[in-house]
């Protein structure tokens, strides 16, 4: 198959009208979404209500165009073996985010795009879509390259494009640590993390000329963690001068702004108004361990036994702080008889893999870890989140983005979440009360006596709103 033809989008568009009629079933998902049933999805999700602002670099330009935006698939001139893909998805049309993006990922000549988005708003998708549209299926080389901050997100990404692509004859790679690859790479996509990456290109192991498409996922992930957003710089001095680069960020602060700057000069700009980045459709209760006759790292832990009951309801995850909890909690739980793993980056690859294919199966209920999931990875039956530590930064300070992640996990897709905060301590009080005082929204405290808590959750998570 030889590239796919894409339409001549400003001929195109100049012959839609606003207003097309469209299906009635919505899929707004991001990557995980896919493994649901149609069952699922038509019963489960819901319309989103979030809004898109809309940047253009070129000035002169209306953003009020049809051009600018898409209320189906087929708007897009897209070929028919992607459409066979994204039906054989499920996917009825555009998300709010796709509606605005794909005009712009997909316009000749290409364009950098910056787009703040959190997950579960089509993201993935839409970079995919790009992505297969872009390829010369004819030159068996590199041509597009996405950096995740984690494997299991690359991992994720992966099938989405797998999935998409599996009516065309894209092939792909994966470029995370400890998979093996061969010596030379001549997939069309190539999915990894910044450092092994690099790694490929340092070896020669892929010629990177051919690259048309580079996308950062969660780039403000990628600036927190080991210089990450410092090695993507570096690997994009690789790349031709007019390959597309396309960058997602779930925030948009002062040094996140810098770097998409700097790595996706002269970009188109996407970005959801600030007060839809909410936590408004979870449930938030928060559970006071502090103890007078015992410890309060001993009390934190019989409350969460004390809850697991309501843990296995669907599936659940536990958010702590160090990897060594992890792995104490998930030893003493077990000891108990309770089904739980632990994840987090002291495993091995093969071991991630394993634990995070198992919970994805839905073969494991209870998930403990540390923050190395908390973005990104769409898990479609988890209806409880626990922050069994609060979320902090490197100073110990509140981090409210971090906690807009985690509980993110929950509720997906239009489902009922609930998250449970432990607090243990006046330090764990403050920064609870300050991420309540960021988000303008109280949690609400459940009482001592176990029974009457599970009570409340349990009427939570059926009810679809917030318990008194």
């Amino acid at each position: 198959m030889a590239t796919p033809p894409v339409s001549d989008l400003s001929t195109k568009f100049e012959k839609l009208t606003p207003g097309t009629e469209t299906p009635e079933v919505v899929v707004d998902a991001d990557a995980g979404e896919d493994v649901q049933s149609a069952a699922e999805r038509a019963t489960d999700l819901l319309e989103s209500s979030y809004n898109v602002e809309v940047k253009l670099a070129d000035q002169q330009a209306d953003v009020n165009s049809p051009l600018y935006s898409v209320k189906s698939f087929e708007e897009l001139g897209l070929h028919e073996d992607l459409l066979k893909g994204l039906y054989n998805m499920k996917f009825a049309k555009p998300s709010k985010i796709q509606e605005r993006a794909l005009p712009l990922l997909l316009q000749n000549p290409p364009k950098n795009m910056i787009a703040q988005s959190q997950s579960g708003t089509g993201k993935t998708a839409a970079f995919a879509l790009t992505i297969l549209s872009r390829i010369n299926y004819d030159l068996h080389a590199p041509q597009a390259l996405v950096m995740s901050p984690s494997r299991e997100l690359a991992r994720q990404t992966l099938e989405v494009i797998q999935e998409m692509g599996k009516f065309t004859q894209v092939t792909t790679a994966q470029a995370i640590k400890e998979e093996p690859l061969p010596p030379k790479v001549n997939s069309h996509v190539i999915v990894g993390t910044p450092g092994t990456v690099a790694d490929l290109i340092k070896r020669r192991a892929f010629d990177p000329r051919n690259i048309r498409l580079f996308v950062l996922d969660e780039a403000d992930n990628m600036l927190d963690m080991q210089s990450l957003g410092r090695q993507s710089q570096e690997l994009k001095r690789f790349l031709p001068k007019d390959c597309q680069v396309v960058l997602f960020s779930a925030t948009w602060a002062d040094r996140v702004r810098e770097f998409a700057n700097s790595i996706a000069p002269g970009a188109n700009q996407i970005t959801l108004k600030p007060e839809e980045l909410s936590v408004d459709g979870i449930k938030q209760f928060y559970v006071d361990c502090r103890d007078q006759m015992k410890s309060n790292k001993g009390r934190k832990y019989d409350i969460l036994v004390g809850l697991y009951s309501l843990l296995t309801v669907s599936q659940s995850i536990i958010f702590v702080k160090k990897r060594d909890t992890a792995d104490e909690i998930a030893q003493k739980m077990s000891e108990k008889h309770h089904a739980v793993v632990s994840l987090h980056g002291k495993l091995d690859g093969a071991q991630r893999d394993a634990v995070i294919d198992s919970f994805r199966a839905g073969k494991s209920k209870v998930l403990i870890t540390t923050n190395v999931i908390a973005r990104g990875i769409d898990i479609a039956n988890v209806n409880m989140v626990v922050n069994y530590d609060m979320p902090t930064d490197l100073q110990g300070r509140a981090d409210p983005e971090t906690y807009l992640h985690r509980i993110g996990r929950t509720g997906r897709f239009g489902r009922t979440g609930v998250s449970v905060n432990f607090i243990h301590d006046e330090r764990s009080m403050r920064v609870m009360n300050d991420i309540e005082a960021h988000f303008e929204r109280k949690m609400i405290q459940l009482p001592d006596d176990l029974d009457e808590a599970e009570d409340i959750i349990k009427k939570a998570m059926k009810s679809g709103v917030s318990a008194p």
